[in-house]
């Protein structure tokens, strides 16, 4: 069986220990030749600090011994650089600083984490370094210090500062104020990268590797640390990060193969994960990638149990969340996010922005370009490619980030959480029992009444299709698609049951939407309300719409089965809205 590294970020330990491995050391190489002072942007969870584990490793003059059992079986190990081995290193990681408390207290957090890694560093290399004075509660004067015993040494310094926003990006999200007391004048985060960046003008740091999430603090700091090249946005560093299809595919026909299953279980999984992991691009002439985190939670279970996990967001992905939700609260961040999931119209920027900084984002006019790289940097975002337009075409990678959507659309739509429940159980008796009565009249009820009191820049069959989905999304039970192409047209909405769920009494759902204006219906607001709804029924625009969604359903429902076969349990619906007042409805 394979040992999958889940939770593991530590090179050492995974090597040595014998874990699944897919090799990136080829990438040391082009990292050593292109600069000195490094800062590299991927989403949470995506595997920077194994690589900067990688880093330590690898240059660490303390692991000289040990190369050849570190590396050489690996691409880097191969062919190795001058330098392997040949630094001393120090890692600061910023994600372990509590975020908590006022501006004193995070001062205070940083300037203990700071302390312990330089007693650590001065304790590991205290052969080469000697005796070295730190100061309690003064890291700066410690890191100077620390540097001029450097200096003395035949060695010079490589400093690796991991998730370097993390808590940063905490603050902001809760308080604007707190973050710009971090960043702005004076601020702690802002006096050490100045320190960091004295310290690399000659004074022992030869080399500097960042990781965060995104430029936002190092933008807000800019002034303060002005000297790292941005890798990010590089082709050639696109896959530094994340798993492509093929290596995921060869290790999923391995598990296949320990649980027992014929091989074409192989091409089953990977299209699971596929539809719900894959279609990260970190250049718009990349190859797609996995995130790693999810594509080991995934592996590691499925070896384990010999099925699929149940719930295929992993819980330390379900954070993002939060993230999403601070977009969501920036001007036009709720727009911009029901754009994109009902895919109304494409998200398109100019150029993904590498230098904007938290005011920024607060004073954007009606220019959403900026919340979009934000998004793009927090991972919920991906690159498609590129418009006729030349434009940069944005949209949501995968079906667990669609989730995430999902769920801030519902909050957005129902602030108030015991409503939920209510909206749940309507959903559910369209899985079990295929009545769309209940969820019809919750969307009449409690969601076009917001519709129609806000500001949404589009009003038609999107709009209903981005509530029901809001309201329907749930990857437990179903592969949910918004727009599928089936057969050179795109359906709607389509539930399909997982196949592993197929055990269950649930029903696979099929959904085309029509939108009537009242202008179209020749009625106010107020007259629609009054109508029942066989008379509604029975005006000629609502015929002629259930009757064109009726010809579509009849010609997605053959291609749906013969895709499908047998399994399938497919009930189909028609729903037209009238304005954002009253639905009308039937199965088909």
């Amino acid at each position: 069986m394979l040992k999958f590294p889940y939770g593991i970020s530590d090179f050492y330990k995974l090597i040595t220990g014998g874990f699944w491995y897919v090799d990136r050391t080829e990438y040391i190489r082009a990292v050593e030749e292109i600069g000195y002072v490094l800062l590299f942007l991927r989403p949470r969870r995506f595997g920077k600090s194994l690589w900067l584990s990688t880093l330590e490793n690898y240059y660490d003059v303390a692991r000289a011994d040990e190369f050849e059992r570190l590396f050489g079986h690996l691409a880097i190990g191969q062919n190795p650089t001058p330098l392997h081995n040949k630094y001393l290193i120090m890692r600061w990681n910023f994600s372990v600083v509590n975020p908590q408390g006022d501006a004193e207290a995070i001062t205070s957090a940083l300037y203990d984490h700071l302390d312990a890694r330089m007693r650590a560093f001065v304790s590991e290399y205290e052969g080469i370094l000697g005796n070295v004075q730190i100061y309690p509660d003064n890291p700066i004067a410690s890191l100077d210090s620390v540097l001029t015993a450097v200096r003395r040494s035949p060695y010079r310094l490589y400093l690796l500062i991991d998730e370097y926003d993390n808590f940063a990006n905490e603050v902001m999200t809760a308080s604007t104020e707190r973050y710009e007391a971090l960043v702005r004048g004076e601020g702690v985060l802002k006096t050490v990268l100045k320190a960091v960046k004295d310290g690399a003008g000659g004074l022992g740091i030869d080399r500097i590797f960042i990781t965060g999430v995104s430029p936002v603090v190092m933008s807000d700091v800019t002034s303060g640390f002005n000297i790292a090249e941005n890798i990010y946005l590089r082709q050639a560093f696109s896959n530094l990060c994340g798993f492509t299809e093929d290596e995921v595919a060869a290790t999923l026909q391995e598990v296949v193969e320990t649980c027992g299953y014929q091989p074409d279980e192989a091409e089953k999984a990977l299209q699971m994960m596929h539809t719900f992991y894959n279609g990260y691009r970190f250049h718009q002439r990349a190859e797609r990638v996995y995130n790693p985190t999810l594509v080991l939670y995934f592996l590691k279970r499925f070896q384990a149990e010999c099925r699929y996990p149940r719930d295929m967001l992993d819980s330390n992905l379900a954070m993002d969340r939060n993230k999403l939700r601070y977009a969501a609260g920036l001007p036009h961040g709720g727009q911009l996010i029901l754009d994109a999931l009902s895919e109304s119209e494409p998200v398109l920027v100019d150029r993904l922005s590498d230098r904007f900084g938290v005011q920024d984002m607060l004073l954007v006019g009606e220019e959403t370009a900026l919340i979009a790289s934000l998004l793009y940097y927090l991972g919920v975002l991906t690159l498609e490619g590129e418009a006729v337009t030349g434009e940069l075409v944005l949209r949501i990678p995968n079906l667990v980030i669609r989730g995430l959507y999902a769920e801030q659309i519902r909050d957005l739509l129902l602030p108030e959480r015991g409503i939920h429940e209510v909206g749940r159980k309507a959903a559910r008796t369209l899985y079990v029992e295929g009545d769309i009565e209940p969820l019809c009249e919750f969307v009449e009820e409690r969601i076009f009444p917001v519709f129609s009191n806000r500001d949404y820049r589009w009003a038609n069959e999107l709009t209903v299709k981005t509530a029901f989905l809001s309201l329907l999304f749930n990857d437990i039970l179903y592969i949910m698609d918004s727009e599928p192409e089936i057969g050179r047209g795109y359906a709607d909405l389509v539930m399909i049951i997982r196949p592993d769920m197929r055990r269950f009494e649930v029903l696979d759902i099929l959904i085309e939407f029509k939108y009537l204006s009242l202008d179209e219906l020749g009625l106010t607001g107020e007259e629609v309300r009054k109508t029942s709804r066989d008379e509604l029924r029975s005006l000629p625009p609502v015929e002629e719409k259930l009757a064109q969604a009726r010809a579509q359903l009849g010609k997605y429902r053959p291609l749906l089965e013969a895709k499908y076969g047998d399994v399938l349990r497919l009930h189909t619906y028609a729903v037209v809205a009238l304005g954002f007042d009253r639905l009308v409805w039937e199965e088909v």
